[in-house]
């Protein structure tokens, strides 16, 4: 292969004038292999090798595991002043008095809002049952008037624990919102019982002023009112347990809302009603009903010896039930969140 080069009749250094075709003589070839570049010719230039493909594997390989050992290496051994950057272990778990104050506190600030219809609305229905029943229970039976301002007292209880709680884990599945607490590393017991004590936080003024309240209007003595406070946490916890099994068990908010609305009747019809005026299926469904073991233990408060093996058995009733419906909707919000 050969090039060409343009011979002008002009000497060097002068260009030949545009047009003068008579000046212009043949190209000349110039074989390619006499021509020198510049790069060869430079001093000390020398020729690289190619790299063989199995020491360009090795280098590669090489390569990569320098880059690993970057990722993984902390960052303490880059050099001194620098912060360790070792991953820490997160805790298995929280205690579960820490975490059950933590969702409490959580619950109770988002549950202030509505404070005063809560505690508006539980009151006042039951204040407004007794003084209905005022004019029909006879004024010398103590034991109808015991029983209807206990069941009065307890409805208190069961609308905060039964009926709102269970709208509150209907409206808590529907929207999604149960999935934050299965990023926290609580229990599930804890979610549920420490919503379940925010909720009923606002019924305990309900049950003094509707136990006060009753005791005056209907004559009942006050000595034994002590046994308010074990009746309302025990009935609370478990009313508040099968609310939030409801709730968390309802495929629907609205079934939620429904069921706990029935719930919260049948308790007040089967609390309010002595038990011995009852049908024979009344008295066998009142026997199932957690809330009733709760009104016959706060009716021994206004009888003249309490019957303390009674109340004994009644409130293990209740606190049994708590623990068992309490670890039904802790099992019930572990499904649902992982489905």
């Amino acid at each position: 292969m050969t090039l060409t080069t343009p011979h002008t009749a002009a000497g060097p250094g002068t260009p030949a004038p545009a047009g003068s075709a008579g000046s212009r003589k043949p190209a000349v070839a110039v074989p390619v292999g006499s021509l020198k570049l510049p790069v060869a010719e430079a001093a000390g230039a020398t020729k690289l090798p190619a790299a063989p493909a199995a020491e360009a594997a090795a280098v590669a390989e090489a390569a990569q595991a320098a880059v690993a050992d970057a990722a993984v290496r902390p960052i303490a051994d880059l050099g001194d002043g620098v912060a360790d950057a070792s991953p820490v272990p997160l805790p298995l778990g929280t205690a579960f008095p820490a975490a059950l104050a933590a969702v409490y506190r959580g619950q109770l600030a988002r549950a202030r809002v509505a404070r005063v219809p809560l505690l508006f609305v539980a009151a006042f229905q039951s204040l407004g049952i007794m003084i209905l029943l005022r004019g029909i229970v006879d004024v010398g039976d103590d034991s109808a008037a015991a029983s209807v301002v206990a069941g009065s007292t307890v409805l208190v209880v069961a609308f905060v624990a039964l009926n709102l709680l269970a709208q509150r884990f209907g409206a808590l599945r529907a929207a999604g919102a149960l999935d934050y607490y299965l990023t926290l590393p609580i229990s599930g017991a804890a979610v549920v019982l420490g919503t379940a004590a925010s909720y009923a936080t606002f019924a305990v003024p309900g049950t003094i002023v509707t136990v006060f309240v009753g005791s005056v209007l209907y004559g009942l003595p006050m000595a034994g009112l002590w046994l308010l406070l074990p009746v309302t946490v025990l009935a609370g916890a478990s009313l508040a347990g099968i609310g939030a099994a409801i709730g968390l068990l309802a495929p629907k908010p609205e079934l939620a809302t429904v069921a706990g609305q029935l719930g919260m009747s049948v308790v007040l019809f089967l609390g309010v009603i002595p038990a011995d005026r009852l049908p024979g299926i009344g008295r066998l469904a009142r026997d199932l009903l957690p809330s009733s073991y709760a009104v016959d233990a706060l009716a021994q408060a206004f009888a003249p010896s309490v019957d303390w093996v009674g109340v004994s058995a009644d409130l293990g009733v209740c606190a049994a039930v708590a623990v068992a419906a309490l670890l039904v909707a802790a099992h019930a919000l572990r499904r649902v969140t992982r489905s």
